[in-house]
Order: C-alpha cells, then structure tokens, then sequence
C-alpha cells in the first residue's frame, strides 16, 4: 500500500486505468520487443484484443467504455448527432451522457475519483474529487475542477489535445514535435496525481496516439518516411506507461486500453454524396451544408461515422419514407451498401449493422437505422456541402476499426473471444469490490 493509503486506514482496492486512444492490440503485440514494459504488463497480468463497439468512433466510444452500457442508452451515437424530431444536429458534450459512469458508481459507494483527460467529459463534473474534461474541451480554464487542478495544470504546459490541423503538412515534424509535448505534458500530469494516492479510482486517457495513428498509421504499416519516428512516439508512450506502472502502490491494480482500433487507410468514402449520386438524397437548394438542406423528396441521408437514417415520415420533420415501406427500403439500401466497391475492387463494409441489433435503450429515437462497419482501408465520410467523386483521399493515412482493440489488465482475468467495450466497466467495479446492478450493464465482468 502507498504511504496515503496506510495513513487513512483504508483496505479497499483501487484501479488506476489509462487509455490509449485507438491503439490496436496487434500492433502492440507484434512490436513487444520495442515496447519492454506493455509486454511486461501482458506477460505479467491479462492481455489480449477485444472489439469496440457500433460505431467505432471516439465519441461513442468513450461514454459507453466509461458507463458499460451502448449508445441507445448513453444517448451519444457520434462526433455529432441528431436532435429528436428535427434536421438540426449537436456535438454532444458529457452532459449528453445519459448513462451512469463508473466514476459516479465509485462516489456514490463514498470513494474518491480522480478523471483526466476522458473525451467527451466537458463540463467538468462537480462530484468528483477532480476532474480535467478531454476532447471536444476548450480550454484548462473551463475544463478544470476543482481550482487547484485547474491552477495546476495551467502552471505546466498541459493541453486539452494535439493540434491535429498540423498533421494536414507533408512535413509531419511540427505535428510531431506538438504531439511528443502534449504527451509530455500529459504524463506529467497523470504522475503528478498518481503521486497523490489520495483516489480509489485514478481514470486517464492518453488521446494523443489517435492523433499520431492517424496521420502516422500508414508509415507504420508500409515503411513509409515516418516509420521510425513512428515507433520512437510509441517508445516513449510505453516508457510513460511503465512509470507510472512502477509508481502505483500495491493495492492498485493497473488498467490500459483502448476504444477502438486502427488501420491503414486508403480511400475517404463520402456517403451522402454517394446517396445523391444513386437517387436516396437531394438537396433544396445548390447551397447547401447541413443536414436541414436536404428536399423532401430525400428517402435517407448519412452521418458520421457510416449512419445511415431513413428519411421517415412520422420521425422526420418532412419525412419522405410512409411507415409502411421502411422496412423495404432499409433492406434496398443495407444490401447496396453490403454490395458497394471501392475503387480497388475491394468491398466498402465489412458488415452493415441494423439498428435493433446494436442499440437498446431509452435513447433509441435518434438511433440510426443502419450502421456500416467499414472494410480496413475505408473511412466514411457525411458531409453535405457535395462532393465531386464518392471515393477520395484526405490528408489522414490511418482509420479507425471495429476489430483490434487493446486491453491489458495487472491482474489474472479472462480476455478471450467475444470480450469488447462494454466489459471494462464491470471488470473496474469488480476490482475495486464496488457494488452495481450487472442487469443495469451490457457488459460483464472479466474477474
């Protein structure tokens, strides 16, 4: 037990959990040599890949990782979403979370939580014992709570998240030199807290290895320029993790996953103007940028990441679809979507996914009705400004995936097939011997 610990008498176990965001399990375990103190978590502990969740983008993935439930009940589908009975859509923020986090169940059971850097967390919760909001936060000075993290962090060079808009250069060195600070930094905070030992529950996110993966990824896979700096990121990311490993007293056990997975990308798939180009979507009007632009006679449209919705008469302000043909319809446009090729003949989805088999819950009626889970290679795009081709390339190289999650746990439990997101939560409060409703959750328990 850490020094804290003994002092106030207290035998409970603690978890410290760090993500890594969107770092595949394969990547790690194939480089084990590179990456000395994860294989030393793995060969010592618990490890293995897991599956993320439908869809695998970051800002569902977080509140259902954090809450242990899907997106039907966290009521967060995506970077953005549709608001109920309209064509306006919003970027949801941590008080969209509809859901229960972990952290609220370790409170709530008289424990203390300290939250760092957890996408999709802004405003910082009050009920905590501290918390720093992640991604989508603007700056220290609204993320922080209490005044002390807040003046502390602003004292350091911490920062809320990479300048991803660097990445865009050719020249990757400026997005480089930004992403090792703001990993720095990071660390620096992380152990700053961790030294503390005054949590039960210390929840932190590296977000900064999405970044790299995604202007990086697919150097990595294909020896390209940038290949070795690549590498030397993930060193230090794994140097970071080890200290703060050895710096974690022995009633705690250590935590390390990611949301989602990642993959080299190839094409940029824009649906909607896909969906214009096959007859399902028009727009009133040559000028046109949101989702309100759409004419009435649309039959569905798309958002991020590969949601498709029908434009539903009834659920739709000018709902196109009669209830009575949904079901038709859907199943016209899953099995083009199933049968659609990119240009290298390669198909697009890996799966398409109807919504009754991904999302249950009170927060279904913003649910799309379909969800592609892209082909390693595809990233899906929705914009709705048009574009002149389907297929394109932007300035990202690397994508994320369903498949490949990683996760390893400083203690004996089973990682095995069928384990994804959902279970992180329960395997925590069953570490941490905090009392839950396992009816309430959609995943189960490692331990």
């Amino acid at each position: 037990m850490g020094l804290f610990d003994r002092l106030r008498g207290g035998d409970d176990p603690r978890v410290a959990f760090f993500g890594i965001d969107g770092v595949p399990y394969s990547f790690l375990k194939d480089n084990a040599s590179e990456f000395p103190n994860i294989a030393s978590l793995a060969s010592e502990g618990s490890a293995g890949a897991i599956d993320s969740i439908v869809p695998p983008e970051s800002s569902a993935c977080w509140p259902s990782l954090t809450t242990g439930v899907n997106p039907g009940e966290t009521g967060v589908y995506g970077f953005q979403d549709r608001e109920v009975g309209s064509y306006d859509t919003y970027v949801p923020m941590g008080r969209d979370v509809q859901a229960t986090r972990i952290w609220d169940r370790v409170t709530d059971a008289g424990r203390n939580a300290t939250v760092m850097n957890v996408p999709v967390t802004f405003p910082p919760q009050r009920n905590v014992q501290r918390m720093v909001s992640g991604f989508l936060s603007p700056g220290v000075d609204k993320a922080a709570y209490p005044d002390e993290l807040r003046d502390y962090l602003q004292s350091t060079d911490y920062r809320i998240d990479t300048n991803a808009k660097l990445g865009h250069e050719e020249d990757k060195s400026e997005f480089l030199e930004n992403a090792h600070a703001t990993l720095d930094a990071r660390y620096e905070a992380f152990r700053h807290y961790v030294d503390q030992d005054d949590w039960d529950l210390f929840f932190g996110v590296f977000m900064t290895t999405d970044r790299v993966n995604h202007f990086l990824f697919k150097h990595y896979e294909e020896d390209g320029d940038y290949k070795e700096e690549f590498i030397q990121f993930y060193k230090k990311v794994d140097e970071y993790l080890g200290k703060l490993r050895d710096a974690l007293a022995e009633d705690v056990t250590m935590i390390v996953a990611s949301d989602h997975g990642f993959t080299g990308l190839d094409y940029e798939v824009h649906f909607n103007q896909w969906l214009a180009d096959e007859g399902w979507l028009s727009y009133q009007d040559d000028d046109h940028e949101e989702l309100g632009d759409i004419a009435d006679d649309t039959a569905a449209y798309s958002l991020i990441p590969g949601r498709f919705y029908i434009n539903l008469e009834g659920r739709e302000p000018r709902g196109s679809v009669p209830q009575g043909e949904y079901e038709e319809k859907r199943a016209e446009l899953k099995g083009m979507l199933e049968n659609l090729e990119g240009p290298n003949g390669k198909k697009v989805c890996a799966r398409v996914v109807e919504k009754e088999e991904a999302f249950r819950g009170d927060h279904e009626d913003i649910a799309p009705d379909l969800v592609a889970i892209p082909n390693h290679g595809f990233d899906l795009k929705a914009g709705f400004k048009g574009h002149e081709d389907v297929f394109g390339v932007g300035p990202r190289n690397g994508m994320h995936s369903f498949d490949n999650a990683s996760l390893f746990v400083d203690a004996d439990v089973t990682i095995g097939e069928g384990v994804d997101l959902f279970d992180i939560a329960p395997t925590i409060l069953d570490l941490m011997e905090v009392d839950y409703p396992a009816s309430e959750l959609d995943g189960r328990s490692l331990v």
